[in-house]
C-alpha cells in the first residue's frame, strides 16, 4: 500500500470532485448534492487506507511520493505522512462529509459552489498536511485562503467583507515572514526538503530568526494571544459549515505547523523561548476563559472557548523544554506532545459539533444571541440532549474526548511546575462556567417566546449528524489507546530530535539544551 500514491489520490480526489460538482450546475440540484457527498465519503475511505496501512512502530514518513518539479531550484512534489499528520489528515475528511451534510437544505444561494468550495478546501488541508516540500507545502498553505476566503466573503453574515479582509490579511502578513526563513534555509541546504531543514545546524541568532517567522505564521492561525482577534470576527460572520472547518481543521494547521517546522529545525530556539510560549498559553487559558464568560452570542463564545482549548495545545507542544532540562520528572516530555494532539482531534470532534448545534438553532430562528432562546428543551428534547453532551465534552467531563487530552497536558505540566499545572487546570472550571452560563439560558428554563415555543426538534440529517459525532467523542473520550499509538513512535522520535542542541561547534558555550552525541533523523 506504501507504493500506491494514496496521498495524491487523497489531495486530488476532493478537488477533481468540487470541479464535477460545479459543472453539474444549480439546475441539477440534487445530482449535485449527492456528488459533492459521494466524493466527499468516497476520500474518507480512502482516507482509511491510511490508518489500515500505516506502521505506528516506524518514525519514518510513510506513504512516501517524490518526483522533481521545478528541477532549477530543487523544488518536488513530495508527499509522506508520520503519527503526526496522518491522523490530521483522516480528522480533515471526516469532518468534510458533515459539512457537505449541513448544507444539504440550508443554503439556498449558490448551493452548488457552496459545496464545491469545501472540497476543493478539504484537498488543500489535505496537501498541507501530507507536503514535504517546503514550496508544496506553502502552496497549500496560501492556497487554503482562496476557498474560506469564498466561503466568508459569499454566504457570510452582514460584516463577512470585514472578516474575510481581516482573516486575510492576518494571515498572509504571517506567512511572508515564514516564506523568508524558507528561502533562508533553502539557501543553507540547497533543497527545499523539510526533512533536510531539519538536519540543518543553524547559529542561535538564525534559530531564534527563524523561529520568530515560523512563530508569526503558526501563531495566527492557532490563534495564540495577542493575534486571536480575527477568529471570534470570522465565525460569527461565517456560515455553519465555514465555522466547523475553521475550528475543526484550520486552527489545527497552526499547532501542526510547531511540530513539523518550528521544533525540529530550532530546537534551541525553541527552548530558549519556550517560556513565551508557555506564558501566551496559559493567557489564553485564563485570561480568553474569562472573555468567553461575558459572550452573549454563541458562536463568539465557541469561538473563544476554541482559542482558550488550543491555548492547551500549545502548552503541550512547549512545556517539553521544562521537562527536557530537568530529566529527573521522567518521560513527560512525550506525554505532553500526545496529549496537545490528542486535544486537537477532540476539539475538531466537540467544536465541530457545538457549531453545528448552533447552526440548527440559526437556521430555525435566525439569531445566535442567547438571549433569543430560553426553554429549547421543552420543545426540542433530542437536540437538548446533544447540545447539553458536547457542552460537557467541550468542559472536559470524564469519560469524553474532551477530558483526554486536557488531563495529559496537566500530567505534563505538573511535571515541569506546579503553578503552570494550577493555572492550566483552572480551564477545568472557566470551561465549566461558560459553558454551563450558555447550557442553562438556552437550553433549560421556561420557553421564553413564541419562536422557542414553536421549534421543531431535530430532522433526520441533523441527527445524523449529531448522532456520529456524539458516537466518536465518546468512543475516543472511553478508549483513546487507538488514538495515542498511532502517534507514539512519531512522538518519541521528535522529543528525541528536540531534546539536543543542534548549535555548530563553536556556539557550543550558547546551548541550552544538552549536547550529547547526534540524534539520527529516522525518515530522511
Amino acid at each position: 500500500m506504501n507504493q500506491f500514491p494514496l496521498l495524491t489520490l487523497l489531495i486530488w480526489l476532493p478537488i477533481l470532485g468540487g470541479a464535477a460538482v460545479l459543472a453539474s450546475g444549480d439546475r441539477s440540484l440534487n445530482l449535485s448534492r449527492w456528488l459533492a457527498l459521494g466524493f466527499a465519503v468516497l476520500t474518507f475511505l480512502v482516507s482509511l487506507g491510511l490508518w489500515l496501512g500505516f506502521d505506528a512502530s516506524s518514525a519514518a514518513m510513510q506513504f512516501v511520493e517524490r518526483t522533481p518539479w521545478i528541477p532549477t531550484f530543487n523544488v518536488e512534489y513530495y508527499l509522506g505522512v508520520d503519527g503526526i499528520s496522518m491522523p490530521l489528515i483522516v480528522l480533515t475528511t471526516f469532518i468534510t462529509i458533515f459539512v457537505i451534510v449541513a448544507g444539504w437544505e440550508v443554503i439556498s444561494y449558490k448551493p452548488t459552489q457552496y459545496m464545491a468550495a469545501f472540497l476543493v478546501m478539504e484537498g488543500i488541508m489535505i496537501g498541507v498536511f501530507s507536503a514535504l516540500d517546503a514550496v508544496l507545502f506553502y502552496v497549500f498553505w496560501e492556497a487554503m485562503l482562496i476557498p474560506m476566503f469564498i466561503i466568508i466573503g459569499v454566504w457570510g453574515g452582514p460584516n463577512r467583507v470585514y472578516a474575510t479582509i481581516k482573516f486575510f490579511l492576518y494571515t498572509f502578513f504571517g506567512s511572508v515572514f515564514m516564506l523568508v526563513a524558507l528561502i533562508y534555509m533553502y539557501f543553507q541546504s540547497g533543497s527545499f526538503s523539510i526533512l533536510d531543514f531539519q538536519a540543518l545546524e543553524l547559529g542561535m541568532t538564525a534559530q531564534t530568526l527563524i523561529f520568530i517567522a515560523f512563530f508569526l505564521a503558526f501563531a495566527v492561525k492557532v490563534p495564540m494571544f495577542p493575534v486571536h482577534t480575527w477568529l471570534p470576527d470570522a465565525h460569527v460572520e461565517a456560515p455553519t459549515g465555514g465555522s466547523v472547518i475553521l475550528a475543526a481543521i484550520m486552527l489545527k494547521i497552526g499547532g501542526y505547523g510547531f511540530l513539523r517546522f518550528s521544533l525540529p529545525i530550532a530546537p534551541d530556539a525553541s527552548a530558549d523561548l519556550a517560556w513565551l510560549m508557555i506564558a501566551l498559553s496559559l493567557i489564553a487559558v485564563v485570561y480568553i476563559g474569562f472573555v468567553a464568560l461575558v459572550q452573549q452570542d454563541m458562536k463568539k463564545l465557541i469561538a473563544y472557548s476554541s482559542i482558550a482549548h488550543m491555548g492547551f495545545v500549545t502548552l503541550g507542544f512547549f512545556i517539553l523544554f521544562a521537562i527536557v532540562q530537568n530529566p529527573a520528572v521522567g518521560s513527560g516530555a512525550v506525554m505532553g506532545i500526545e496529549g496537545g494532539m490528542v486535544q486537537m482531534i477532540s476539539h475538531g470532534f466537540i467544536s465541530g459539533a457545538l457549531f453545528l448545534c448552533v447552526g440548527v438553532l440559526y437556521d430555525r430562528v435566525h439569531s445566535r444571541e442567547i438571549a433569543s432562546y430560553g426553554g429549547v428543551v421543552n420543545t426540542m428534547p433530542w437536540f437538548g440532549a446533544f447540545f447539553v453532551y458536547f457542552a460537557m465534552a467541550n468542559a472536559g467531563l470524564p469519560g469524553t474526548s474532551g477530558f483526554v487530552g486536557e488531563f495529559m497536558v496537566i500530567l505534563a505540566t505538573f511535571r515541569a511546575d506546579f503553578w503552570w499545572a494550577l493555572l492550566a487546570a483552572t480551564t477545568l472550571i472557566l470551561a465549566a462556567a461558560f459553558t454551563l452560563w450558555m447550557v442553562k439560558r438556552v437550553i433549560f428554563g421556561e420557553v421564553k417566546n413564541e419562536q422557542v415555543a414553536a421549534l421543531q426538534d431535530l430532522n433526520r440529517r441533523e441527527t445524523f449528524n449529531l448522532g456520529v459525532l456524539a458516537a466518536v467523542v465518546l468512543i475516543v473520550g472511553l478508549w483513546p489507546a487507538p488514538l495515542v499509538n498511532v502517534m507514539h513512535t512519531t512522538v518519541e522520535q521528535l522529543v528525541a530530535q528536540v531534546s539536543t542542541c543542534k548549535l555548530p561547534a563553536d556556539q557550543a558555550d550558547q546551548c541550552v539544551l544538552p549536547r550529547p552525541e547526534p540524534v539520527a533523523l529516522i525518515g530522511r
